[in-house]
């Protein structure tokens, strides 16, 4: 497990005041956050289970949907799916389905019934993340990444059907897995990131070869502030820096970057706080591009929308700054709490 020093970004910013903010029609806990054309949607813990609608221009509530049985697993915006054009909102959940929703009517127009294609046994536990690799990232078409509670990160080939042919390559990490995506680059090096139930932090080639492990904890600033991570929230593409990966953490809401993500003891850097605007952990979050804000959704059922950050010209000054050699998530809500604060 590597160790890695953090750094203060030079134009390091803290932001205390949100720009707006709503509460679920529930006491859940805030799961997911998704952005429509003009709407925002939030997924809800058990036992609600719902997927409530808010105006973007105002947060105010304008609908909850019925969601599903059992818990919400994901919750995402898709352009042009199921004879449906635009952008709609899609669900998945513990109930074994996938839905996609018309927020105008509070119903689900298209429920398949069967599968397209089946791969059963890449991973032996709980499936905790999957996602494709973007067109413009230089993989395969149709790549599938996945991650699992076993441990190990996978891709695979979503058009093939025997699934011994379909795997490409595994990596195995060695814990529980409960976040998994791609890093939006087209060049070489770190392509894929993980982090595990224990807020340990990995990347990773395209063959799924590990370039940095470390517990996100473990880089601290000292200084003329002090700064330390509680927990691992998410990750982000960086507006306008294509090449660049925003890593989001608590205590505080905060934005971290790695100065080489293929490089196992490059410098971390601390770039923004976003502070008192929830009480407990944050559970999800929006960096919504477009309008230039923030969504976060935490455990005491709020939404906010804060200013958010462009790391342009800090990523500039960050790159003249270092001297550098080249270079499962649970969704009940008992046990989210007993197992995430048991942690802290």
């Amino acid at each position: 497990m590597s160790t890695s020093v953090l750094l203060e970004a030079p134009q390091f910013k803290s932001t205390q005041t949100p720009l707006k903010s709503a509460h679920l029609s529930s006491s859940s806990y805030v799961l997911s956050i998704a952005a429509l054309a003009g709407h925002y949607a939030a997924s809800a813990s058990a036992p609600a289970n719902t997927i409530d609608i808010f105006d973007k221009t105002t947060l105010q509530g304008i609908v909850t949907l019925s969601g599903h049985d059992v818990a919400i697993t994901s919750l995402q915006a898709v352009e042009n799916i199921a004879g449906l054009f635009g952008r709609s909102l899609m669900s998945s959940g513990r109930d074994g389905s996938v839905k996609i929703w018309d927020p105008r009517s509070n119903s689900d127009p298209r429920q398949p019934a069967a599968p397209l294609r089946t791969h059963g046994s890449t991973h032996s536990d709980d499936v905790t993340s999957v996602s494709f690799a973007r067109a413009d990232s230089g993989m395969p078409r149709n790549t599938l990444l996945s991650a699992s509670s076993d441990g190990l990160v996978s891709t695979s080939n979503a058009d093939e059907a025997d699934e011994d042919e379909a795997v490409l390559h595994v990596g195995n990490w060695g814990c529980s897995i409960s976040q998994a995506s791609w890093i939006p680059t087209s060049s070489g090096g770190a392509k894929i990131w993980a982090a595990s139930d224990m807020e340990t932090f990995s990347t990773w080639t395209h063959e799924l070869d590990l370039c940095q492990s470390l517990d996100i904890r473990s880089p601290v600033l000292h200084g003329r502030r002090t700064w330390v991570t509680d927990y691992f929230i998410g990750c982000t593409r960086v507006p306008n820096s294509p090449e660049d990966l925003g890593v989001f953490v608590g205590g505080d809401l905060s934005l971290l970057s790695n100065a080489n993500l293929s490089v196992s003891d490059a410098p971390w850097y601390l770039h923004k706080t976003w502070s008192q605007g929830h009480v407990g952990i944050i559970r999800s979050l929006l960096w919504e591009h477009e309008n230039n804000v923030l969504v976060t959704g935490g455990e005491d059922a709020k939404i906010n929308v804060w200013p958010s950050l462009s790391l342009e010209a800090q990523l500039d000054d960050r790159a003249m700054d270092v001297d550098m050699n080249p270079r499962k998530r649970s969704y009940d809500r008992d046990d989210e709490q007993e197992g995430k604060r048991a942690k802290r």
